[in-house]
């Protein structure tokens, strides 16, 4: 299930990044365009921070010699990482079909949604600290969601 997860992940972002095309090549970007790409961009990059590649996995599934980081962005939600890719996303919806970019966006949260899930699923199983980090933490949005 995480490998057709990622897949489909992987899938909607390339699909939503095609259907911007047009609209990136046009080079018109409202300013919500920048803000939402700049967010993103600031977000992935605190979290890496935080987070070190290594520590973290594409699949959902927790690395053995991982560690819990309940600092930086992780200190207020769980998933910095799916956020940022939200609001890339929500980024090229802006430059392309809102119709179909708002169902590819909705899809892509969907999938990161069920991610989510089976993620957490496996970091209670692999750290004893999860669930008490998952009650003092939203999963995407900072006192939210």
């Amino acid at each position: 299930m995480s490998t057709f997860l990622v897949a489909m992940q992987f899938g909607v972002l390339i699909f939503q990044a095609a259907l911007a095309v047009p609209g990136i090549l046009l080079g018109a970007f409202p300013t919500v365009v920048w803000v939402l790409a700049v967010a993103s961009f600031a977000l992935a990059a605190w979290t890496l921070w935080h987070n070190r590649p290594g520590n973290f996995n594409i699949r959902p599934m927790p690395k053995a010699s991982g560690t819990l980081v309940t600092t930086g962005p992780y200190r207020w939600i769980r998933h910095p990482m799916y956020t940022s890719l939200l609001l890339g996303t929500a980024a090229l919806v802006c430059v392309s079909d809102l119709f179909i970019g708002s169902l590819t966006w909705s899809t892509l949260a969907i999938v990161l949604v069920l991610k989510a899930n089976t993620e957490e699923r496996w970091m209670q199983d692999r750290h004893t600290g999860y669930a008490a980090y998952m009650r003092q933490s939203k999963r995407f949005l900072p006192w939210l969601f």
